[in-house]
């Protein structure tokens, strides 16, 4: 197989229906592109989702962290570069970077798992194509912002809100979509917030999976000025048990 450049490079298009009232790309599409960079660069690389999928393989996003300086705004071209730089037996890091005409408005960092589709569990990364992903690992291009962090939350956190789970939320791997969560969280907060405050940086981990018919429950808490932490459980009709799929932390910035 031919060897690619390390970093791929793929323009999109703000297209005005992805846009939210102030003109600017809602943040839940451009991660949704992003994840369709990091598709198209794995899958032209020989290790992606059309490779894997009849194996029984599938790659699943474990953490995303998305740290803008301005949004794409519609009609804007931009491109997203992207590179790995680091793989482990169970896991990779995948960086992103955002372009407007040249001109870089932020980035993004991920944690991905590859998983055996029937079982659910993780598997060798390494052990596909005799670890041909390491062929690519690109260390030298630079992606400023902080990895991830562990959000932390106590006892302040106060349940917000909860939500039916249908059709919509499921993707091709069969849970509710990585994107989903982060559409989910970000309507809690009213339009009036989104007149004053701008997403500096958000950052999702993902626990476990929830399915369509889930309950997700969402709980709140302020951790800083402008800082809150987010922690979303699933429930269902058979138990009042509640399971946490997803934990995030979102900064917003004063207009």
């Amino acid at each position: 197989m031919e060897m690619l450049s390390k970093v791929g490079s793929y323009a999109f298009l703000a297209e005005p229906f992805h846009c939210d009232f102030s003109h600017r790309l809602f943040l839940g599409h451009l991660g949704n592109h992003m994840l369709n960079a990091a598709d198209f660069h794995s899958n032209d690389r020989g290790y992606g989702m059309s490779y894997l999928n009849p194996l029984h393989r599938t790659w699943v996003l474990s953490r995303l962290a998305i740290e803008m300086n301005e949004m794409p705004q519609a009609y804007e071209r931009f491109t997203i570069d992207t590179w790995v730089d680091s793989v482990m037996r169970f896991f990779t890091s995948r960086n992103f970077r955002v372009s407007v005409g040249g001109t870089v408005c932020g980035y993004g960092k991920s944690i991905w798992a590859m998983i055996d589709t029937d079982s659910r569990q993780p598997v060798d990364i390494l052990a596909v194509r005799d670890g041909l992903i390491k062929q690519y690992i690109e260390t030298e291009t630079a992606c400023p912002i902080d990895k991830s962090s562990r959000v932390k939350m106590g006892e302040a956190a106060r349940q917000i809100g909860s939500i039916a789970t249908n059709y919509s939320d499921v993707d091709i791997n069969g849970h509710v979509n990585s994107v989903k969560y982060i559409e989910h969280v970000l309507d809690l907060w009213p339009l009036d917030w989104y007149r004053r405050h701008r997403v500096k940086r958000f950052e999702i981990a993902y626990v476990a999976e929830s399915h369509c018919g889930d309950i997700l429950n969402f709980y709140r808490e302020e951790i800083a000025e402008n800082e809150y932490g987010i922690k979303i459980t699933k429930s269902n009709g058979n138990t009042l048990e509640e399971i946490e799929v997803v934990r995030c932390k979102v900064d917003f910035e004063e207009y």
